[in-house]
């Protein structure tokens, strides 16, 4: 963003002054915040579409088929769209599209899509397929569903279609489709061998080995884990999710919808959680064992104090690290904009271990109650945005000065044009950044990220210090 592109902050207000109600400045008035409505027009809005937003969630289950049904130019999210990392079977980091052209628009691309089902699953030989519905397929009419039946009686293996036609919404929409579509596989497997202290991870991807290291605490508190939902996840766990005894809900966007329709069908109760941070993780572990002490007071002695003991074991290794490399960052502020609220709500309270301050905070899909519990943790005149644009985002990070930048992909450039540090806390990372040992990698890498020297050839910081000289 050059210097004859930026403006005052109340001209890109005017710009975009049917967004005013989705941007909230703490205190400045009562809270109001508007959300989870389709995108502006034009804005070019840092959300992704339904479709990106049922793929992202699908992906993970490693031994299924994944089939875009779409132009290749939606193939864009299918080539390893994230880490996701498998114990086991990578059919999910394959790409396939059928690739539609204008003659399967005229003429309807059933046909095609049953063809590239039969080769497919004859090759690959996987636990199920998703066909996943893209805008084209929704405007010329192709009726998935039936092909996907066809299919399944045909193979012998479950054929799901994922009804995520872009047009339909925003991403949110998206995750209501995957949810829909793994709502077909649960409750068809046998579940008399799954312990009643058991539990499913939901909304959790395994970007970098995260599931891994929430099972290993759950395993040492003596609590078994049925399914990754989706994180490391395989056809089979998702068939037996209806027998654990409970589902752990991180991100609320991507599978509260699941947890609800499990409720509904099987009495399956959830909690959320969040596994970022180190109070948010303690919070979520305590929960657990509260939850099972209430529920089978029986099967739970020492339940609890399995999990003090964990709890105890891992702070006392972190904190010393974190108070060495919170020396550095005192006083520094921070920008976060992510795609699910709660990690957000996580940040919000890491940086404040870091002795750092959040003054810029939104998400891609938080809900009004997020965005208030939000605001209540944050400082005044924090900046509170739902659904961001490129151009609201550098406005705020001028004004505020920020120091690091927590966002995605899609934010990155945005940080690295504007002089500032960037944490990648979405689905490109390779550190795994949850957990205790999470919190860890986190702080080092903003420590990294903040102290690196390359910021002092960077024009805007050495504007800042300048004027800062002239002040003096």
């Amino acid at each position: 963003m050059t210097e004859s592109a930026a403006c005052t902050a109340p001209e890109r207000r005017a710009i975009f002054e049917e967004r005013r109600d989705q941007i909230h400045r703490i205190g400045e008035g009562e809270f109001s915040l508007a959300c989870n409505r389709d995108s502006l027009a034009g804005a070019v809005s840092q959300r992704a579409c339904v479709f990106c937003g049922s793929r992202v969630v699908l992906y993970p289950i490693a031994d299924a088929l994944h089939l875009v049904h779409g132009p290749i130019g939606c193939a864009a999210y299918t080539w390893d769209i994230r880490g996701s990392l498998s114990s086991g079977p990578e059919l999910h980091r394959l790409s396939f599209s059928t690739d539609l052209q204008e003659l399967d628009v005229v003429f309807g691309g059933e046909k095609k899509l049953a063809k590239a089902l039969d080769e497919l699953i004859a090759r690959h030989a996987p636990k199920a397929a998703f066909v996943y519905a893209t805008c084209i397929v929704g405007i010329i009419g192709d009726d998935i569903a039936a092909v996907c039946k066809a299919a399944s009686l045909r193979h012998g293996i479950p054929v799901l279609p994922v009804q995520s036609e872009g047009f339909k919404g925003n991403k949110r929409e998206g995750y209501l489709a995957a949810c829909t579509a793994m709502r077909q596989l649960v409750g068809t497997a046998d579940v008399s061998d799954i312990p009643p202290l058991s539990v499913n991870i939901m909304g959790d991807f395994n970007l970098a080995g995260e599931t891994w290291i929430i099972k290993d605490y759950l395993t040492r508190m003596g609590i078994a884990v049925v399914a990754g939902i989706t994180g490391d996840g395989r056809v089979d766990d998702l068939r037996r999710a209806h027998g654990a005894g409970l589902n752990l809900v991180q991100c609320s966007g991507a599978t509260q919808d699941l947890a609800r329709m499990m409720k509904e069908d099987y009495g399956t109760p959830f909690l959320r959680v969040s596994w970022i941070g180190i109070e948010d993780v303690a919070e979520s572990l305590y929960a657990v064992a509260e939850h099972f002490e209430k529920t089978r007071p029986e099967l739970a002695a020492g339940l609890m104090e399995r999990t003090a003991e964990l709890v105890r074991g891992e702070l006392s290794a972190l904190m010393p690290k974190l108070k060495e490399l919170r020396a550095d960052l005192e006083g520094r502020k921070a920008a976060v904009y992510v795609g699910g609220s709660f990690k957000a709500f996580s940040l919000v309270k890491a940086f404040r271990h870091l002795g750092m301050e959040v003054v810029i905070v939104g998400s891609q899909t938080g809900t009004e109650e997020d965005y208030r519990e939000l605001a209540a943790i944050c400082s005044p005149g924090t900046i509170v945005v739902d659904d961001a644009n490129p151009l609201e985002l550098s406005a705020f990070i001028r004004e505020k000065d920020v120091d690091v930048f927590v966002g995605g992909v899609k934010e990155r450039p945005i940080a690295f044009k504007l002089g500032v540090g960037f944490c990648d806390h979405n689905h490109e990372r390779k550190i795994a950044l949850e957990g205790f040992a999470g919190m860890l990698n986190f702080a080092r890498e903003i420590h990294a990220s903040v102290m690196s020297p390359v910021w002092r050839f960077a024009p805007r910081r050495e504007a800042a210090r300048n004027l800062k000289s002239e002040e003096a």
